[in-house]
């Protein structure tokens, strides 16, 4: 049996890995294990709603597992008034 170090094998480039499933929020994403589209959104992961095929979020890795904050609207100077 072969070492499983190659010294002759390409590095990784994920531009040809082929199709790559995740869950974009700005369009219809369709399950590709039974082809619906309810989802439960999470963190880094999308769930379809019907078969639980799990997918992870296309922005994910940017953001990674911080919480993300948004203000609608008062301002924390507001709220002491």
């Amino acid at each position: 049996m072969g070492s499983m170090f190659n010294p002759r094998r390409e590095a990784f480039n994920p531009a040809v890995r082929g199709y790559h499933a995740v869950y974009r929020p700005n369009g219809v994403n369709h399950c590709p294990g039974c082809g619906r589209s309810h989802w439960l959104i999470g963190r880094l992961l999308a769930e379809c709603g019907f078969c639980a095929t799990a997918l992870p979020l296309s922005d994910s890795a940017v953001r990674g597992a911080t919480p993300v904050f948004q203000s609608r609207g008062s301002t924390l100077t507001d709220l002491a008034a």
